[in-house]
């Protein structure tokens, strides 16, 4: 596998670029007929060859919830390259056992972190109290599985109280977008408490699905964010994944990404 750059959450290296999963399991933020077509679409040896991509550059960690259809494509992934992908999980309330089931489920899956979802976090925070009701048995039970740890959010405030609080968290998931697509504040705010906690931050949206061109998206994210921080890529071909891969890493080497404009016949007198 190529070299690529990395970062460390709780002892583990992990690439600055994880693999997002929304396109692969029809979670569009767009529309319930593009969801569909997703869905019917992303089959596990689609997703795979996506992944594949991904994989043969160096990257070495894919986010989703707990899912047959993405261990699936991790294992053909590992076929096809020798590369085992480390397997985040975002379980939520919604397993027949709850969220402790969906725990245990992440765990049954392979995960290598485990992070409960912004469904269960963002519900359970409580701002003038400085505490997310329930948390700390959650984490228990996640380190007792031999998982690592850490917390989902759409809110910074979380953040801030986790650190705080001195919960038993290794990382933190949070939307960050040049537009502020799913932020809950400015993304001013949104950059300072990012930069402000010592903890590696998985820094999703950064396309703001779709909304954002990914040189523009990158660049923001990539600036705005810590050394240690990671960037979480959602792609719906090969193609995206190559092209996006080259500006992530021409913006981490500190480069002018060299990237052809998409072209339209609109554009023929820019062209010089």
């Amino acid at each position: 596998m190529a070299d690529f750059p990395m970062t460390n959450v709780g002892g583990v290296a992990v690439s600055r670029i994880i693999i997002g999963t929304n396109s692969f399991l029809g979670y569009s933020h767009m529309s319930k007929a593009r969801d569909r077509w997703l869905r019917e679409h992303f089959t596990p040896e689609k997703m795979a060859d996506v992944m594949e991509v991904f994989a043969r550059r160096g990257v070495n960690a894919i986010m989703a919830p707990p899912h047959e259809d993405i261990r699936r494509a991790i294992d053909i992934t590992a076929d096809r390259t020798g590369q085992e992908m480390l397997y985040i999980t975002t379980p939520g309330k919604n397993h027949p056992g709850g969220l402790e089931g969906a725990i245990d489920w992440c765990a049954e899956l392979g995960s290598t972190f485990c992070m409960p979802h912004v469904s269960y976090t963002d519900n359970n925070l409580v701002v003038d109290e400085g505490v997310i009701r329930g948390i700390e048995p959650l984490l228990a039970r996640i380190r007792s599985l031999e998982m690592i740890p850490g917390l989902s959010t759409h809110r910074p405030e979380t953040v801030t109280v986790g650190d705080a609080a001195g919960y038993d968290l290794e990382t933190y998931i949070q939307p960050i977008n040049s537009i502020g697509f799913l932020c809950n504040v400015e993304t001013d705010w949104v950059v300072r408490v990012i930069n402000r906690t010592t903890k590696p931050v998985m820094c999703i949206k950064p396309f703001a699905a779709g909304r954002v061109l990914p040189p523009t998206g990158l660049q923001f994210v990539l600036g705005s964010c810590k050394p240690s921080d990671m960037v979480v890529i959602g792609t719906m071909s090969a193609y995206e994944a190559e092209e996006d891969l080259d500006i992530a890493e021409a913006l981490m080497r500190g480069d002018r990404p060299e990237i052809e404009p998409a072209m339209t016949r609109s554009k023929a007198h820019l062209v010089g």
